[in-house]
C-alpha cells in the first residue's frame, strides 16, 4: 500500500485547513502560499516513529543546504486532547526551530486528517495514558497547497533529501 501511495500522482490529497500554531495563532494553508511544505501527522506522546521522523526530516533539510531553506516542515498533531499549542511548540523546538507545529480542535483536526487521508485511531488506555495508531507519510506540498509527492517515513535523511531534490524545480 505504501509503495502504491508514494509512487502515484494524487490530486485528491490535501485541501484547505484552519489550525492553531504554537503561539495560539490561527493558521490556514494560505499562510504557506508560495512556499513548499513538508507535512507530517503525528503526536507528541509518540514513543518512537514521530520523534525519529522529525529528527530525520531536520537532517534531510540540513543536507539540502540552501535548497532546504525553501521548504517549511509542518508537524500536525492528531492528539488534540494532550497536544495544546504550548506542548506542541516545546516539542517541535527540540528538533528544529524551523518546524511549525499545528493543532486544533477535534473537528478542525478531523477535517485536515480526512483531506490528507490520514488514519489515526486512539488505542485503549494503558497505565501511562494512551497511544495513537496513525499512518506515517511525509506529504510534500507546493506553494499552492497541491501535493507534489509523498515520502515514506522509514527513509533515511539522505533518501528524503534525494526525493526532495527530485521534487524541487531545478535551481
Amino acid at each position: 500500500m505504501r509503495i502504491f501511495l508514494t509512487s502515484q500522482k494524487h490530486t485528491q490529497i490535501g485541501g484547505p485547513y484552519t489550525l492553531v500554531n504554537g503561539q495560539g495563532q490561527i493558521v490556514t494553508q494560505a499562510a504557506f502560499e508560495g512556499h513548499y511544505t513538508l507535512l507530517y501527522f503525528g503526536y507528541t506522546h509518540c514513543v518512537d516513529i514521530c520523534p525519529l521522523t522529525l529528527a530525520t526530516v531536520s537532517a534531510a533539510l540540513d543536507e539540502l543546504g540552501k535548497r532546504g531553506e525553501s521548504i517549511i516542515p509542518v508537524f500536525i498533531s492528531v492528539d488534540p486532547e494532550r497536544d495544546t499549542p504550548k506542548v506542541l511548540q516545546d516539542y517541535v523546538e527540540r528538533f528544529s526551530p524551523r518546524i511549525v507545529g499545528l493543532t486544533g480542535s477535534e473537528t478542525q483536526l478531523q477535517s485536515v486528517v480526512k483531506a490528507f487521508h490520514v488514519s489515526a485511531r486512539r488505542q485503549a488506555p494503558n497505565g501511562s495514558g494512551y497511544l495513537i495508531d496513525h499512518s506515517s507519510l511525509l506529504y510534500f506540498m507546493d506553494g499552492q497547497n497541491h501535493l507534489v509527492g509523498m515520502i515514506p517515513v522509514d527513509a533515511s535523511a539522505h533518501q528524503i533529501a534525494s526525493e526532495l531534490r527530485r521534487f524541487l524545480p531545478p535551481s
